[in-house]
């Protein structure tokens, strides 16, 4: 079955070598989204995830925030059609 919502997030700032991957995943199982987040060559972080549209937002908002150590400026979000692709939400390297 196709989830009903999918968005994808470009975060920057503070966002790399601070716990944010490892921090994304588990607010990912707090919210039961599917989908990944990895680090991008230019210092960026992406994040995709895909479930119920109140889920992925709200799971959207609070990885917007980052881990204490993290220091988010500039969020680019996307809103995608769902694939169903991902059973699992995991580090992409």
């Amino acid at each position: 079955m196709t989830p009903e919502y999918r968005q994808r997030m470009v975060l920057g700032g503070m966002v790399q070598g601070v716990g944010f991957r490892f921090f994304t995943c588990r607010v990912a199982e707090k919210y039961q989204v599917a989908g990944y987040v990895r680090n991008l060559p230019g210092g960026e972080v992406e994040v995709v995830a895909e479930g119920g549209r109140g889920e992925v937002e709200s799971f959207m908002e609070e990885v917007s925030r980052g881990p204490s150590y993290s220091h988010v400026v500039g969020v680019k979000t996307y809103l995608e059609q769902p694939t169903g692709q991902y059973r699992a939400f995991g580090i992409r390297y």
